[in-house]
């Protein structure tokens, strides 16, 4: 067994070699196909989300606990850790630490070779996607099955996930059926002569070619929802049961699991499998929720490995602000809401975690060295829906603007384990320069003043369009107008508005 203790070093993976956001969005906003299958998607799932939301009186009240419930993990996850550590152990499970995706695929790699088989049927798991497991067991000669119907359509169109809950999300019908058409055969059994667009026979077709792979696989891998210290207890939720099949007929189950989806006790789960849900599939409760408490004989899987993953968790959860995002429970609600999202779509994120979640935990699992990383603080509005829809009240926002400062000002940060101060990103010299001018500004008031008065009374000559860099901020907005007279000015005048302006 290997461990690494939080605050030990947990070395980041190599940084992926995708265009910045604002270059991979410029595609994506041009493609009407794609742009219409998000819009009726992400309303159609937000539509009904709310109305499942509001069926609950007490809704505010189990948010609050989500969030409290998490907080207090995250603050203790040292512990709560170790705790499960021995739970999972005691029920006759195996713990595996692994600091970062390397060293946890060589170890899932490693258990699989240790078994004799060449392939694996895989539950739908972030974190597998995280880690680029798939890559990492195809290196090593052993095939991955993916069994989750949107993880199928995107393995076998040789595509990416663009959603957290529906990762085929960008693809309609049609394209479906002819992704079907053309690649199943290569994959095992094909699909059916004359297979339609309709949405049973698509799911009859996944039905029948994932069956055989279901019976013959000997080894199962998946990750969780959630963990519980208290018993050692795994969860997963998920609504077609290739989940139930995938950790119950296997001999030997691998899950792969970050740090954060701890939660301390058997009750906690009685908030989140009431959140999760309505959040996530606008449903009351999940179709199937599997648990499972290590090895029983006669019962599901001979062997249970658990492997617990930092990944850059553990730096996340230095920083007070940011560390918030280690809340999520990866419901996607912040995804159906946000304008940004709905015109770019997943892909343009360069991430498995897209959207608003993955614009502000990206950025901190792999930092913000890379063309990406620094530019997805920025993929954002600020408008707040994402804030309000969360269920564990994760402010992105406030996450968005904190990583902001740090990719324009630089400063303490936590890497690898290690503090450290950070360089300011380039390309922002212009921003900087701004806000220290707005700095000093604000800090003079004569200054402050003498300025004001002379935007107003010049306003008539003021462009309609920024020049150099600000040009690219008013190419999208109005040029805010100035009054004709400062807003102190007036206070002044008219004694804070209680006589006649006139």
């Amino acid at each position: 067994m290997s461990r690494t203790f939080l605050g030990m070093p947990s070395p980041h993976p190599a940084h992926p070699p995708f265009p910045s956001f604002p270059e991979a969005a410029r595609e994506a906003v041009h493609d009407r196909t794609l742009r219409e299958n998000l819009r009726h998607a992400t309303h159609t799932i937000r539509a009904k989300r709310a109305q499942a939301v509001a069926e609950l009186s007490d809704w505010a009240a189990l948010r609050e606990a989500g969030k409290r419930i998490k907080d207090h993990t995250l603050r203790h996850l040292d512990r709560y850790l170790l705790q499960l550590e021995e739970s999972v152990t005691a029920a006759g499970g195996t713990v595996h630490w692994a600091a970062d995706a390397a060293e946890a695929s060589r170890i899932v790699v490693e258990l699989v070779r240790q078994t004799g088989e060449s392939e694996v049927v895989k539950v739908k798991s972030m974190a597998t996607q995280e880690i680029e497991l798939n890559e990492a067991l195809e290196a090593a000669g052993i095939r991955a099955y993916e069994t989750d119907l949107a993880e199928l359509i995107v393995q076998l169109g040789r595509d990416r996930p663009s959603h957290i809950l529906v990762p085929a999300i960008h693809r309609n019908r049609g394209e479906i059926r002819d992704i079907f058409r053309a690649e199943m055969g290569r994959w095992g059994r094909p699909a059916p002569e004359g297979l339609t667009d309709t949405p049973a026979e698509l799911a009859e077709a996944a039905r029948l070619h994932l069956r055989e792979k279901f019976l013959r696989a000997q080894v199962g891998i998946s990750g969780a929802n959630f963990m519980v210290a208290e018993t050692g207890t795994l969860v997963v939720v998920e609504s077609e049961g290739n989940g139930r099949m995938c950790l119950t007929l296997p001999e030997t189950l691998i899950s792969v699991v970050g740090i954060e989806k701890v939660v301390p006790t058997w009750r906690d789960l009685e908030v989140f499998l009431q959140t999760l849900p309505r959040s996530a599939t606008a449903e009351r409760m999940n179709p199937y929720t599997s648990m499972w408490t290590g090895t029983t004989d006669g019962d599901g899987p001979r062997a249970f490995h658990l492997v617990l993953l930092d990944n850059g968790r553990t730096d996340t959860l230095a920083d007070e602000v940011g560390r918030q995002a280690l809340r999520c429970i990866r419901c996607s609600a912040c995804l159906n809401v946000c304008p940004v999202y709905e015109r770019a779509g997943g892909h343009a994120y360069g991430s498995v975690y897209p959207g608003p979640i993955g614009a502000v935990l990206s950025p901190q699992l792999r930092g913000t060295d890379s063309e990406i990383d620094a530019s997805l603080p920025y993929a954002s509005s600020l408008c707040g829906a994402c804030y309000e829809v969360c269920p564990v009240a994760i402010d992105i926002p406030e996450v968005l603007v904190r990583l902001r400062e740090r990719v324009v000002e630089g400063g303490p940060a936590v890497r690898e384990g290690n503090r450290v101060v950070l360089r300011p990103s380039k390309g922002h010299a212009a921003e900087r320069a701004a806000m220290r001018a707005a700095r000093w500004a604000f800090t003079h008031p004569g200054a402050l003043r003498a300025g004001q008065r002379l935007a107003s009374r010049t306003r008539f000559l003021h462009p309609r369009t920024l020049p150099g860099p600000g040009r690219a901020w008013t190419d999208t907005r109005d040029l805010p107008a100035v009054p004709a007279e400062p807003f102190r000015d007036w206070w002044r005048r008219t004694d804070g508005g209680r006589r006649d302006p006139e």
